[in-house]
């Protein structure tokens, strides 16, 4: 049976379409540097995210859902290569049924055949032999892309985790802010206060936090890419920084005079950070956070936060009743981001690091037994 012109032209021109859509969308996803929405990397990730939340949703242990979960960012980079080349497939396959010979069995085997570069199914005539050498760069182009897409994310990945692996032995793992600041004016036990070099710290987190807003709204996928360690993760660690610059500066004003400007400049960038993400993830995150609002982190926890710095001898100069509410009108400008990046990763529970679907427990960083102290020299 031969098909008509007006049934040729509109599966020539479906299949079109369909070649088109997965070209804009690898080109929106691979090349253009800023965030490209498209419906088939928003498919892929959302299919991708539901199927590993119904696969984790009745494991209740953290450390067993984080190694189900380290596998999810390759998942939707492999599924994202196999939309695109799906999308591909069908598509020529609709160009080519117009010229098959054996119907769409055989336009299924022309495309095939063309599209990997096999060459065992040629179709006669100029027409198809077009659409062939389309079909056929098409292929090698995409999966081309990919192999070079690899190195670009696993760069940006691997400046991130350093920046975090190193805050894990000022932060703690997990990473909590009070705990950086108490541990960094503990200065292990040294009896010498550290507290000078936190503004090279805020100065490199500033850095940190414009790096990886760049990165991860542009290649949405690094967002899941996890730390090789269970209980680390840049969500918290970039949290725990904020909150004690946050802190630093509300409790704390006179010893922060030397830090105080890098602090600034380092939460205006952590929270445009979260922001950034956050959004490019889908959530709905206002321009200018409205500070009567409040925020979930309560009173009593900041009590305790105090409590913590208090023990090692931290300067504080002002009282919590006095500081909550400027650390408060701190906090709200990212607690709502952080917290909806945190959850939707499913990061690790650190302390105030907000709620989780699965409802973990919060967990406080881990703190080794304090060390002998060195034996004198003899004389």
């Amino acid at each position: 049976m031969v098909m008509p012109l007006a049934g040729r032209v509109a599966v020539a021109v479906i299949g079109g379409l369909l070649v088109l859509t997965a070209g804009n969308s690898v080109i929106g996803t691979v090349i253009v540097s800023r965030p490209v929405s498209g419906w088939v990397t928003r498919w892929v990730d959302r299919a991708v995210v539901g199927a590993y939340w119904l696969a984790t949703r009745t494991v209740a242990d953290y450390r067993r859902r984080d190694r189900v979960l380290a596998t999810q960012a390759a998942t939707i980079l492999l599924s994202q290569l196999a939309a695109w080349l799906a999308l591909l497939f069908v598509g020529f396959t609709l160009l080519f049924w117009p010229f098959a010979r054996q119907g769409l069995g055989s336009a299924f085997t022309d495309a095939g055949s063309a599209l990997f570069t096999l060459g065992f199914s040629t179709p006669n005539g100029a027409g198809p032999a077009v659409i062939v050498f389309l079909a056929a760069v098409s292929g090698l182009v995409i999966i081309t892309l990919q192999i070079a897409y690899l190195p670009t994310l696993y760069a940006a990945f691997n400046r991130r985790e350093t920046e975090v692996a190193l805050l894990n032995a000022r932060a703690g793992v997990p990473s909590w802010g009070p705990e950086l600041l108490a541990r960094t004016y503990y200065a292990l036990g040294t009896g010498v206060s550290t507290l000078d070099t936190m503004p090279e710290l805020y100065a490199q987190w500033e850095r940190w936090a414009a790096d990886v807003a760049e990165s991860h709204t542009t290649y949405l996928p690094l967002v899941r890419f996890r730390s090789p360690m269970p209980l680390s993760s840049w969500v918290t660690s970039l949290l725990a920084v904020l909150d004690s610059a946050a802190l630093i500066l509300t409790v704390s004003p006179k010893a922060a005079q030397d830090v105080e400007v890098p602090a600034r400049l380092c939460l205006r960038g952590g929270f445009s950070c979260f922001t950034r993400v956050a959004r490019a993830m889908g959530f709905a995150i206002p321009d200018e956070p409205d500070p009567g609002a409040g925020i979930s982190l309560t009173y009593q926890d900041f009590l305790a936060a105090i409590d913590r710095m208090r023990k090692v001898g931290f300067p504080i100069e002002v009282q919590p009743t006095e500081a909550w509410p400027d650390f408060v009108g701190w906090r709200v400008n990212y607690e709502q981001a952080a917290y909806a990046v945190a959850s939707a990763i499913d990061a690790v529970p650190a302390l105030w690091s907000g709620p989780r679907r699965h409802g973990d427990p919060a967990i406080g960083p881990h703190r080794p037994r304090p060390g002998r102290q060195a034996a004198e020299k003899p004389s």
